[in-house]
């Protein structure tokens, strides 16, 4: 994409590693319709794209996903793991992000727990695992990113960051996990916009964190989806 002369030098479109990646086998047929049919807002593309992605990191480590929301991603990424008999990490608070909380564009009314009026994702993610059959490989931890942080120390193969978009949630997700991904594993960023009339800016801003610091090279995209593997220490 053409650059503005005025444009930093950090915000430039990078060039993907023009190393070719093996074909990967095509998704369970079954499991990509539960996805389609779950809630969300991940496109069947890039979703097809992140499941892609986690066959690549589960060939390094174990699964982890931050932003399950109503399980969508969970199914492609659970897809992978299944096939590389891994595990899927998959950490939501299940209250929602801003923009989920009522007056906010993506507010939902059928998420709101009857009794309490709290938005909740819980009961309709852990359904959406159940129905896709995948209770055995994805494992749901209800809690905050930042907490699960705290004490975590498995190694991994793939971090998806797909949290709250606030500046201080996306860059602290980024801060806390992206070190966790081993070498040859995955970074994947969602809802990553070039330009700020498509979208928010904190995600861009961290795949140009990412990239910035030479420890990852951007290997695929689809849509708003940037997925980045981790080079080996020189």
């Amino acid at each position: 994409m053409p650059e503005a002369a005025s444009e930093p030098a950090s915000a430039q479109t990078p060039k993907l590693d023009e190393t070719p990646e093996p074909a990967p086998p095509r998704m369970d047929p079954w499991l990509r319709n539960a996805a389609r049919r779950a809630i969300g807002f991940m496109p069947d593309e890039e979703g097809v794209a992140l499941y892609e992605a986690g066959l690549l990191g589960a060939e390094v480590g174990p699964l982890l996903e931050i932003g399950s929301y109503c399980g969508r991603s969970a199914i492609y990424l659970g897809a992978a793991a299944r096939e590389k008999n891994r595990l899927l990490y998959s950490i939501d608070h299940h209250r929602g992000s801003e923009e989920h909380q009522p007056g906010g564009g993506y507010h939902d009314q059928r998420l709101v727990d009857p009794d309490s009026g709290l938005f909740d994702t819980l009961p309709t993610f852990r359904r959406t695992i159940e129905q896709a059959g995948l209770e055995d490989v994805v494992v749901g931890i209800v809690a905050r990113s930042e907490v699960v942080a705290r004490d975590w120390a498995t190694p991994l193969g793939l971090v998806f960051v797909d949290g709250s978009h606030s500046s201080e949630a996306v860059q602290g997700d980024y801060e806390a996990w992206a070190p966790h991904v081993e070498p040859d594993g995955i970074l994947a960023i969602h809802d990553v916009f070039e330009s700020p009339e498509d979208g928010g800016r904190p995600p861009y801003e961290i795949y140009l964190r990412a990239l910035d610091t030479k420890m990852f090279v951007e290997i695929s995209r689809a849509g708003s989806l940037r997925v980045l593997k981790r080079r080996h220490p020189a």
